[in-house]
C-alpha cells in the first residue's frame, strides 16, 4: 500500500492540494519540499488560531466588513438615566440559540427550576425605553475589536451570558481557556472580534495569607499594585468591563510596598481597620489610575459595572441561607443602605472622577450601575438549582441564572456602546 504524502495531511485545514500542486510544478522537489511544508503549515496555524492579542488599528477596523447596523430610531437613550427604573411585566424570548452555551452550574432549569415567571420582566427606565439586545448590532458595533472582561466569577457570568446572547447571530470558537477555566477566549471569526474573560479577584497584586505554614482564608493586597494578570495585553484591548467586590468580605491585609496601611475583618492593634467598601475603593483606583497612564492605551473605552448584590435570606452563604423567592421585589422593599450601596456609591464616584482625567488622555470612563436593578431581583439566582455535589447545604445567591436578569446587564452594555460610539445623539 502506498503512504500517504504528508502534505495530504494539510487539506483539511488550508487548501493542500493547491500548495501541493504549486511545490511540484517548479520539478525539483527535495530543495522545496521543506520549506513549502513549513510555509503552509505556519500559514494554517495562523489561519484556523488567530491571535487573538494582536492589535488592530483604528483604520483597519473602519476599513473591515460591513457598515455598522444603527439601532432603532427614537430610543432616546442619550440623556436618559438608563439605572433610574423599575422592573415592568414583559414577556420575553430568553431562548439562546444553543444552551450548550450555559455553564452547567448556572443552567438553573438543568438542575430543576421549574418556574419560569423570573423570565418575563424587563427593565424600564423611568425616563426611556432601554433597548433590547440585538446581536446583529452589538457585533457591528465591536467588529474587528477585543472586549476583556476583567474580574471574578460574577464578571464571568456576564461574559456567558454575552456569548449566548451573541450566538443568536454568529457561535463563536471557543480558542483558549486554562486549566481552572478562568482565563477564556472566544472568537467571532465573521466580524473579527474576540471575546476574553480576564480572571482578577482583587484587581491588584495579592495572595493567600500564610499561618503557621499553611494558607489560610485571609489575603495579603498590595493596594498600590494592579494584577499583572490582566495588564499584559492590555495595550491591545478596544474595550474593558472591569468590576471588583464580593472577594473583599474577608480578612484582608492592605500593604503599600512592605508596609501594612490597613485591614479588612481584622482586630489587630496598631492597625487601621478598613470596610470592605474602602478597600474595594483603593484597588479600583489603583486599577482606573493604571489603565489612564497606559501610553499604548489611547481610545480604550473603560466600563465599571457596579456592585452586584447577594439575596441570602435566614443566614449567609456558609450558614444556611437561601434565596427562593420567584418574582421581583418592589422598590418599597429595598434598603437602600449598608455595604452594598455603599460600594455603589464608590464606584460610579470613582469612575467619574477617572472619566474627567481619561479625556485628557483620549480615553472613555462609564459606570455600568446594575446595583439598584439587581437588588431588586432576589429572584434571579440559581439557588438550589446550581448542581453542587459537594456541599448540599450551600445555596448559590450570588451568581445569576442563565438564563435571567443578568441578560439585562449586556442591554446596558449595548446602550453605552451605542453612545461611545456615536450611533445615538
Amino acid at each position: 500500500m502506498k503512504a500517504p504524502n504528508v502534505l495530504d495531511r494539510l487539506d483539511p485545514f488550508h487548501g493542500g492540494k493547491k500548495e501541493r500542486e504549486r511545490c511540484l510544478s517548479t520539478g525539483r522537489l527535495a530543495p522545496f519540499l521543506l520549506p513549502c511544508l513549513c510555509l503552509t503549515t505556519i500559514l494554517s496555524l495562523f489561519l484556523y488560531f488567530p491571535n487573538p492579542f494582536e492589535a488592530v488599528s483604528k483604520r483597519e477596523i473602519q476599513q473591515k466588513g460591513a457598515p455598522i447596523v444603527k439601532p432603532p430610531e427614537g430610543n432616546a437613550i442619550l440623556n436618559c438615566n438608563l439605572y433610574e427604573g423599575r422592573w415592568i411585566q414583559y414577556r420575553r424570548d430568553f431562548n439562546y440559540k444553543n444552551s450548550s452555551c450555559i455553564p452547567e452550574a448556572r443552567n438553573c432549569f438543568l438542575h430543576g427550576r421549574t418556574d419560569r415567571d423570573f423570565l418575563n420582566w424587563r427593565w424600564k427606565p423611568y425616563a426611556c425605553n432601554l433597548p433590547k439586545f440585538d446581536p446583529r448590532i452589538f457585533l457591528d458595533m465591536v467588529r474587528g475589536n477585543k472586549m476583556a472582561f476583567i474580574g471574578d466569577s460574577v464578571s464571568m457570568n456576564q461574559v456567558e451570558s454575552l456569548v449566548c446572547l451573541l450566538s443568536k447571530e454568529e457561535v463563536p470558537k471557543f480558542v483558549y481557556k486554562d486549566s481552572a477555566e478562568q482565563n477564556r477566549i472566544w472568537h467571532f471569526p465573521e466580524h473579527d472580534f474576540i471575546l476574553m474573560n480576564l480572571w482578577s479577584r482583587f484587581l491588584v497584586a495579592a495572595e493567600q495569607r500564610m499561618i503557621n505554614g499553611s494558607l489560610s482564608a485571609a489575603y495579603n493586597l498590595q493596594i498600590d499594585k494592579v494584577d499583572e494578570d490582566w495588564t499584559a495585553n492590555l495595550q491591545t484591548i478596544d474595550y474593558v468591563v472591569i468590576s471588583n467586590g464580593l472577594w473583599f468580605f474577608r480578612q484582608i491585609y492592605l500593604y503599600k510596598g512592605d508596609t501594612v496601611v490597613g485591614c479588612v475583618d481584622c482586630e489587630e492593634p496598631n492597625v487601621t481597620k478598613v470596610s470592605p467598601s474602602g478597600a474595594i475603593q483603593m484597588a479600583l483606583r489603583t486599577a482606573l489610575v493604571y489603565i489612564n497612564g497606559c501610553k499604548e492605551c489611547r481610545g480604550i473605552v473603560t466600563v465599571v459595572r457596579t456592585f452586584s448584590p447577594t439575596h441570602f435570606e435566614h443566614g449567609s452563604w456558609d450558614t444556611g441561607g437561601i434565596c427562593n423567592r420567584t418574582k421581583p421585589s418592589d422598590e418599597r422593599q429595598i434598603i437602600w443602605v449598608g455595604e452594598p450601596w455603599n460600594i455603589r456609591k464608590i464606584q460610579v464616584e470613582e469612575t467619574e472622577r477617572m472619566g474627567k482625567e481619561g479625556k485628557e488622555q483620549g480615553k472613555s470612563f462609564v459606570a455600568m450601575d446594575v446595583t439598584k436593578a439587581m437588588l431588586m431581583r432576589p429572584d434571579g439566582h440559581p439557588g438550589d438549582y446550581w448542581g453542587n455535589l459537594r456541599n448540599k447545604d450551600f445555596r448559590d445567591c450570588l451568581h445569576w441564572c442563565l438564563p435571567g436578569p443578568i441578560d439585562t446587564w449586556n442591554e446596558f452594555l449595548m446602550a453605552i456602546l451605542e453612545i461611545e460610539t456615536g450611533l445615538v445623539s
